[in-house]
């Protein structure tokens, strides 16, 4: 059975349909019992959330919904373990922030990220992704690091790293985006600027380059 990753990629595909306004989406939607009466034109007229586009995915794939998908992933016998040594593949940021979904309209809007999920009503914990950094965010009354940050110049809390960085910068720049630090090249190698959330988190953007070599006197 593909994972459940290939399955939110394809559920992510609708959303790009039907902001694209594809009309081969039509079909899709009208496999939900309650939208088979909409036309074409109605679909892409209408709203399309993640989890109604999950749902469609789910029916698509024979099952009832989205959850009940998840359920029989989860179900898969894991495979035996390998006499290999394990590799550690990666690590997710956790954002603290006081609303969940204000933030993620802000890495949406702002950033160029994808809503991946938000859980909860309303929201208390969510995911946003843009090609390979990911991000979660968690509700909290007061962000942990807020007092300390309006003191700090510049307190990173997760850093990506990308490239073309400072197409990136121009791109956030156009965008108003509050950027503490703009472009900044490092003599440990790499170019860098900061970007503050709406909860004065800050997030580094950083290209790596090979270390600025200083000739000797």
């Amino acid at each position: 059975m593909p994972s459940i990753e290939s399955f939110r990629k394809q559920a992510k595909l609708l959303l790009r349909w039907h902001r694209e306004r594809d009309y081969s989406l039509g079909g899709k939607v009208r496999l939900l019992e309650r939208f088979r009466h909409l036309c074409d034109t109605e679909i892409l007229a209408m709203p399309l959330p993640l989890a109604v586009a999950q749902e469609i995915i789910a029916v698509e794939s024979g099952f009832t919904d989205w959850q009940t998908l998840k359920n029989k992933i989860a179900a898969v016998d894991i495979p035996s373990a390998s006499t290999s040594a394990p590799m550690l593949k990666g690590a997710i940021p956790i954002l603290f922030v006081r609303d969940v979904t204000a933030s993620s309209r802000f890495f949406h809007a702002k950033l160029g990220f994808d809503i991946d999920f938000l859980h909860g009503q309303p929201p208390f914990y969510g995911a946003v992704s843009r090609d390979h950094a990911c991000l979660h965010l968690r509700f909290v009354e007061q962000p942990t690091f807020a007092e300390l940050a309006a003191r700090e110049v510049s307190l990173i809390l997760t850093t990506i790293e990308t490239t073309n960085v400072k197409v990136l910068f121009e791109e956030f720049s156009a965008k108003g985006v509050d950027i503490p630090q703009k472009l900044v090249r490092h003599p440990w190698g790499g170019i860098d600027f900061h970007v503050r959330d709406p909860d004065r988190n800050i997030i580094s953007f950083v290209q790596y380059l090979p270390p600025v070599i200083t000739p000797e006197t």
